[in-house]
């Protein structure tokens, strides 16, 4: 019974395979665009401003007469990139504090759990805003601001979930034949916590999207000429009757962003 390695598979259903679907297709655009085309996102051309699309600019250019098509490549990489970047710091602040504040109990769950509480009587928009108000512009403290925002309902699975099993026969016999606490977690903590890690994370990068976006259409997050999809929703709607196709680019590029990892939220691991 001690002796067996658990396996881990991903079993995906039709609407998941939709979600990597989507996820593929934008990351294959991404790429084309630097291999193929590689326009630079902030170099203007007044004289092609709201131009229609074409060969050459395949979604046409906005409003400087840059290329959209370069700025939506630079715009999904930097949302893409700074949700994975998010969600891995803080699934991982969350695992290792949520398994520490529920083994330990103590100071070390009284400490986390204030923390928790602190953070809780504060939407966690508004404390992104905050952060980015403070230092206008930079990508890593949003990173942090955002990345904090995860944690807490990493945290609160984590030691709600760790609790129960904590109090489980096998984990018991397991701590009567002397199996040390790493044992512990690899054998009987983690095959259990693993799949709620998963829906939370795919939860948790639609939401770090979102929130990049939100604070970029409110000229709160990056700043120009660096692309970013909020922040082109914001420059473009007043250019939505001459030239309704560049609002809706951005527009239709975060719903499958957030679409795609909601899909991939329904994911089973086993």
């Amino acid at each position: 019974m001690f002796n067996q390695r658990p396996n881990m598979k991903l079993h995906l259903s039709k609407p998941q395979w939709l979600g990597v679907s989507l996820l593929i297709l934008l990351v294959t655009l991404v790429l084309i665009e630097h291999l193929l085309y590689g326009g630079d996102p902030a170099k203007q051309d007044l004289n092609r401003a709201l131009a229609a699309p074409s060969w050459g600019e395949p979604l046409g250019t906005d409003h400087y007469g840059r290329s959209n098509f370069a700025r939506l490549s630079s715009a999904i990489a930097t949302s893409l990139t700074m949700a994975v970047a998010c969600v891995s710091s803080s699934a991982l602040l969350g695992l290792v504090t949520g398994v520490v504040a529920a083994w330990k109990r103590g100071w070390w769950d009284r400490g986390f759990s204030w923390l928790l509480n602190m953070l809780l009587a504060m939407p966690g928009l508004i404390l992104v805003l905050l952060f980015g108000a403070m230092v206008p512009g930079s990508f890593f403290i949003l990173y942090l601001a955002i990345a904090l925002m995860l944690w807490v309902e990493f945290f609160r699975v984590v030691r709600s979930k760790t609790l129960s099993l904590l109090e489980q026969p096998q984990i018991e016999a397991s701590r009567l034949y002397g199996f040390n606490a790493w044992y512990l977690f690899r054998r009987h903590l983690w095959p259990e916590l693993r799949e709620d890690l998963f829906t939370l994370a795919c939860f948790g990068a639609g939401n770090a999207i979102l929130a990049l976006a939100s604070i970029g259409f409110l000229y709160v997050g990056l700043k120009p000429p660096q692309a970013e999809l909020g922040m082109m929703m914001v420059e473009l709607f007043r250019y939505y009757h001459q030239a309704p196709w560049v609002l809706a680019q951005p527009i239709l590029v975060v719903f499958i962003l957030v679409l795609s990892f909601q899909l991939l939220a329904k994911g089973k691991i086993s």
